[in-house]
This record gives structure tokens, C-alpha cells and sequence, in this order.
């Protein structure tokens, strides 16, 4: 898969482009539903399969603007551009930097420079809600009245009777139920980083973690959790701590700690993909340190218990 990023030239199919444009925050099944869709089309009509990302996220770009509370973001760029790439559906992601610039351009040149310009786009797969240009002006009929590409709304996937979304997603993790956010995504859901060096307080209190350095989005979720990490040592269990830590910290920014259990080595430096499995319960703030390590040795009994349980 092909990943080009800025808003600098992209080089078109020689035939053309079956596209599609969204966050994708997540990958959940409704866009993998889409994606499926788009690589039957271009298959169909000898084109490539390109799908858009905006970096950062509309709603992300504005809300600096404004000075407001980032909304919150499921998946990095990097997981989310493996996310796509283990689809098997596109042949290339255009990540588009969202900036002053392109929230300015007015709608018909979005069409004319981006998508026929520089994709020549022939084939479009939207939502029929899907907005863009200066303003919001452009909009799913403005798109339908270009000559030169088909353009069709995207499909509603439902799980659960009810429409898969990444606000949904969001709105489980917040809530703890892993399950359910694993049933919309079709896959657990997942944070990756590079371990870094830390307090290491862990290590004075019998219970060392690896400290994940992750991009400085706002994630929805929050609590202590078993979970499973990956990395080049294979997988291994184990509990994790995701929040603001605030027996220790005042900081207001999210830390994720992982303590893998029966796990001796150095891991500074590697990266660890972390899988989010069960929520054990939610952060607080404690005493003192005695409390603070009385509840760790809790937290990771009953990880291990329900780790024995469902195995990996």
C-alpha cells in the first residue's frame, strides 16, 4: 500500500482512481465494509483504490482554533494506517495535512485540484452526509453533479441493531466494554508506542512497568485494564494503568503504564503494541504509596485471574 503525506503532488493511476474520504478513526467494520466496497469498484473499472485521511482530524484542527477540549481521537495516524493497510483493500492512503489552507479552499477547487487533479478521480465513495470546502459548502450533491466521476453514498453497516460508528466505538470505551467496541471495530482495540524511560517508581514498589510514549491525542478511554502487549519479545499478558495517575501526578496529560507479568528483559526503545482486553476498574487517587501498591497487587490478581480465564 502506497501512503503519501502533505498536501504536495500525488501521482494519479494511469487510469484514473476509485476514491474515498473520511477520518476512518478507528477502522471499525462500517469502513471496512466501505473499503470492501471501493476495491470492488475499482477492480470492476480497472482503477486504483485510494482512500483520503485528514491529519489532523477536522474536528481536531477546529477545536485548537477555537481554544477548545480536543475531541477525542481512537487511533493514532500510524496505527491507523496499519489498521488500513491490513484491510487488503487499497493500494494507496493520501494523508492530507488539514491545515488554515485547506479548510479555506473553497469546494469546487477541492474537487478540481485534489480530487480530478491530482487523484483523477473516477469513481467517489462518500457518505451522503459527507461535507467540505470553506465553510462546509460543498456537500454529496455538489460532488454528484460532476461530470467526470461517479459518485455513490457509502453503505450502513449494522452491529447489534445498531449502526457501527466511531462515535460509537468512542462512547463504549469510555464506558469500559471492551467487548462491545471489539465487536463494532472487528478487531481489539489497540494503542502502540515506544517504551520510554520513566519515574520509575514501579520498580521501588515491586510492580516495574513500561512507560508507552503515545502521540498527544485525547483517548477515550481510562482506568486499569488486563491486557495483552506485543513487541519483539512475542506477546505476554498483563495489567496496564491508563489516565492521569493522580496519586503521583498532577500532569494533565494521559500516561500509559503496562507492567507484563513473568517478563524480565529491557524494553527501553522497543515498540509495544497494547491490547486493551478487560477493565478491571476505574483510576483513583489513594493515600499514599502503601495504599497505591496494595491495590496494584489487587489489580494484577485479578488481571491474572481473568487472563486464565480467556486466554490469549
Amino acid at each position: 500500500m502506497n501512503i503519501r503525506f502533505g498536501n504536495t503532488a500525488f501521482l494519479p493511476h494511469p487510469h484514473g482512481s476509485a476514491v474515498t474520504i473520511g477520518n476512518f478513526d478507528g477502522v471499525h467494520l462500517g469502513h471496512r465494509h466501505i473499503l470492501e466496497r471501493l476495491r470492488r469498484e475499482a477492480d470492476a473499472r480497472g482503477l486504483a483504490a485510494v482512500a483520503i485521511v485528514f491529519e489532523p482530524q477536522p474536528q481536531e484542527f477546529f477545536s485548537r482554533q477555537r481554544g477548545a477540549k480536543q475531541p477525542f481521537r481512537l487511533t493514532p495516524l500510524r496505527e491507523k494506517l496499519r489498521l488500513l493497510r491490513d484491510t487488503g483493500c487499497l493500494d494507496a492512503v493520501w494523508a492530507l495535512r488539514f491545515n488554515a489552507e485547506l479548510s479555506a479552499m473553497p469546494a469546487p477547487d477541492f474537487i478540481q485540484k485534489l480530487l480530478l487533479g491530482q487523484l483523477n478521480t473516477r469513481y467517489l465513495l462518500i457518505g451522503d452526509d459527507f461535507r467540505f470546502g470553506a465553510g462546509r459548502q460543498g456537500d454529496f450533491e455538489l460532488l454528484r453533479r460532476c461530470p467526470e466521476m461517479d459518485t455513490e453514498s457509502t453503505p450502513s453497516v449494522m452491529v447489534q441493531d445498531v449502526r457501527a460508528s466511531s462515535t460509537l466505538v468512542r462512547q463504549a470505551l469510555s464506558e469500559g466494554r471492551l467487548a462491545y467496541a471489539e465487536s463494532l471495530l472487528g478487531h481489539r482495540y489497540s494503542l502502540i508506542g515506544r517504551v520510554k524511560h520513566g519515574a520509575k517508581l514501579g520498580r521501588t514498589i515491586g510492580s516495574p512497568t513500561a512507560n508507552i510514549h503515545l502521540p498527544p491525542h485525547r483517548y477515550p478511554l481510562g482506568g486499569v485494564f488486563a491486557v495483552a502487549a506485543h513487541g519483539a519479545f512475542g506477546s505476554r499478558p498483563g495489567v496496564a494503568s491508563f489516565g492521569l495517575n493522580p496519586t503521583v501526578s498532577d500532569l494533565p496529560t494521559q500516561k500509559l503504564e503496562v507492567h507484563l507479568f513473568d517478563f524480565t528483559g529491557n524494553l527501553y526503545g522497543q515498540r509495544l503494541r497494547v491490547d486493551f482486553l478487560h477493565k478491571l476498574r476505574d483510576e483513583q487517587k489513594f493515600s499514599g504509596l502503601p495504599e497505591l501498591q496494595a491495590q496494584i497487587a489487587a489489580d494484577m490478581a485479578e488481571a491474572r485471574g481473568w487472563l486464565a480465564r480467556h486466554p490469549l
